[in-house]
């Protein structure tokens, strides 16, 4: 299975990592560490040296509470840390954390390889518009609700099967339009119980069914620190253990805060296998 990035096509018959860059002052585990270009550019350097395949800029905080960010912000925050990781991480994969289709082709302008939609397509009718007129890879995420109160009263008749129908009716309408590469997440923590996020992780290979690569975004969330009731800081060794099992129930890329471990378990699980 390969996805083109900007003409050049990556393969993931091999589980590859995404690091998480998170420019808002405000995301949950990390906000404000990497605010200006100096930081960024470490950071980034960092993770690439780690492993990392794809680097997800986010220029705002989707944590629960959130409210709907202002793609004018967005827009000044990315494009001059943007411009200078594309020069100076040539070879790596930039991907753009927005539910803006005016940031989502900001940046596409200038270079990045993907773009990782939390809303799945819902909120501006212009991004798989945008997406499709760019022939770039497309993370499709499902969220009940929005940010503000999507973790209020979460509520399903059965949550795999309901995630399930809004991909395959998302991926037709991206397909339609001409989107050649959808990636799938089923958005752990946005508009889910810890039962819904575990039932979900329990039976991730079943969105096989819909025959698109599966990233998986869970590292340090609550689902880990509220079940082993710790805080987001030493919630590593639970990412690392959902990851394993994640590996094995199909997922393609990883979305992660912490790459040399995760590279680890990706390294120690192909051993296994």
């Amino acid at each position: 299975m390969n996805i083109n990035c900007n003409g050049t096509l990556v393969s993931l018959d091999t589980p590859l990592l995404m690091g998480i860059l998170n420019l808002s002052q405000d995301s949950f585990f990390d906000g404000g560490k990497y605010y200006n270009i100096e930081l960024a550019l470490a950071q980034a350097e960092k993770m690439i040296n780690e492993g990392a395949i794809f680097i997800d800029i986010g220029p705002s905080s989707s944590k629960p509470g959130s409210a709907i960010s202002d793609p004018e912000v967005e827009i000044k925050l990315i494009q001059p840390i943007l411009q200078q990781l594309i020069l100076s991480f040539p070879k790596t994969h930039f991907s753009i954390d927005t539910y803006h289709s005016k940031v989502a082709e900001s940046a596409l302008e200038l270079g990045a390889s993907m773009i990782n939609d939390i809303s799945g397509g819902q909120w501006d009718k212009d991004m798989m518009d945008t997406v499709a007129r760019y022939n770039v890879p497309y993370v499709l995420m499902h969220i009940q609700g929005h940010p503000k109160t999507m973790q209020k009263s979460p509520n399903y008749s059965d949550v795999l099967i309901e995630i399930t129908s809004f991909f395959a009716q998302q991926i037709e309408k991206a397909e339609a339009l001409g989107i050649q590469d959808v990636i799938l997440d089923p958005g752990f923590g946005f508009g889910k119980t810890l039962h819904h996020n575990f039932e979900l992780l329990h039976q991730l290979d079943c969105f096989k069914i819909l025959n698109c690569p599966i990233l998986l975004g869970i590292s340090r969330k609550s689902m880990i620190y509220k079940t082993l009731k710790c805080t987001p800081e030493k919630a590593l060794n639970g990412t690392t253990a959902l990851h394993a099992w994640a590996l094995d129930r199909g997922a393609n890329i990883l979305r992660v805060h912490d790459v040399k471990e995760a590279k680890e378990c990706i390294t120690l699980w192909q051993a296994l296998k």
